[in-house]
């Protein structure tokens, strides 16, 4: 059986050894289950890596995502049912990944593919029996939401939003630290209590909280920006005119890969206007409404985070941390956005 962290890119091995100093011997086997390793074929990028729009990207697939934040629960918690509800919290994800949320219509939320988490551990044969190996039920693991070093709600640091953060600013995304900034950043958090009395994940230091704030603003404003937004909407639109014309299933979108999932499009009626998408440099801009266009107009999901230093909102304490926090959460998203051809 191969061994995922041995066949590691070296800079995502070495972010991997900064989350934990010890990877638990039980996560190879549930790593190599055919549902874990369909994650390794789709980008966390939903869909963006494919065209020239951003900058070349680091390739950070989902499995990569949803193994680094098991590692962060178990480095903070040392339970194994933490530890596997941190990595089956994807498990669902489709190609594109929250694009076809766009494509569900849920491009506020971004949670719409959530409710196939347990249908798809429960229909696992691998994952069921190692699972009943090592006593552990399906309601354990299921749901991170029920763990909140895991998972909790914004703008509270868990270990799913610290670890997109983290990847991302490494280059999953856009450039914001190296391996030391992490390395820094990651040592400053322990588990605290918050204004609830529940744990969270929380800074010891105030520099480096707001270090950490700083390059989450970036990111976040990047998540929502015009680019980004006309992107997701655009494949989660051809998606949805392709499954309306029977070329592709909502059965092939959770089992196939993103780049078999391009060679279809690739090979359909569709390619003309998916090549303008993926050679693009820019996108453009208008207050009114363009014609005989494709355009995007509307909101998006703001994913932003106020992290505990010592107990205490930063915000709260850090006048620097709460006015970045205060320009994530104003982002103009009122332009209409567009490329010139249309469906």
């Amino acid at each position: 059986m191969k061994n995922y962290f041995e066949m590691l890119d070296k800079t995502i091995k070495d972010y991997f050894k900064i989350l934990s100093d010890e990877i638990p011997d039980f996560l190879n086997e549930y790593i190599n289950t055919k549902e874990m390793q369909k994650q390794s074929g789709i980008s966390v990028s939903c869909g963006t890596y494919y065209t020239k729009l951003f900058d070349k990207m680091i390739w950070y697939s989902s499995l990569d995502h949803s193994i680094a934040v098991s590692l962060i629960v178990w480095n903070f918690t040392k339970d194994k049912k933490q530890t596997l509800a941190g990595l089956f919290h994807d498990i669902a994800t489709p190609v594109f990944k929250h694009s076809i949320d766009f494509m569900n219509g849920d491009y506020e939320k971004q949670e719409s593919t959530e409710e196939l988490t347990t249908r798809i551990i429960n229909e696992s044969q691998e994952i069921m029996k190692l699972l009943k190996r090592d006593g552990i039920k399906v309601e354990e693991v299921d749901n991170y939401h029920i763990y909140p070093i895991a998972d909790n709600d914004t703008p509270m640091l868990s270990a799913d939003r610290l670890e997109y953060t983290l990847s991302n600013g490494l280059g999953v995304r856009k450039k914001v630290w190296n391996l030391n900034d992490i390395k820094e950043i990651y040592d400053n958090i322990e588990v605290q209590k918050n204004e609830q009395g529940i744990d969270e994940l929380g800074f010891k230091d105030k520099t480096i909280a707001e270090k950490f704030v700083k390059g989450m603003r970036i990111l976040s404003n990047s998540y929502i920006d015009n680019k980004t937004k006309l992107s997701m909407q655009f494949l989660a639109d051809i998606m949805k005119n392709m499954s309306y014309k029977n070329l592709i299933t909502k059965k092939d979108l959770y089992e196939l890969k993103e780049s078999e999932v391009i060679d279809i499009i690739e090979s359909s009626k569709y390619n003309d206007i998916f090549n303008i998408w993926k050679n693009a440099k820019k996108v453009k801009l208008s207050k009114e409404e363009p014609k005989n266009v494709y355009y995007v107009h509307h909101g998006a999901k703001l994913r932003y985070i106020d992290p505990l230093f010592n107990g205490e909102r930063i915000s709260k304490c850090c006048k620097i941390a709460n006015k970045m926090i205060e320009n994530n959460l104003s982002y103009d998203m009122n332009n209409y956005v567009y490329l010139d051809f249309n469906f």
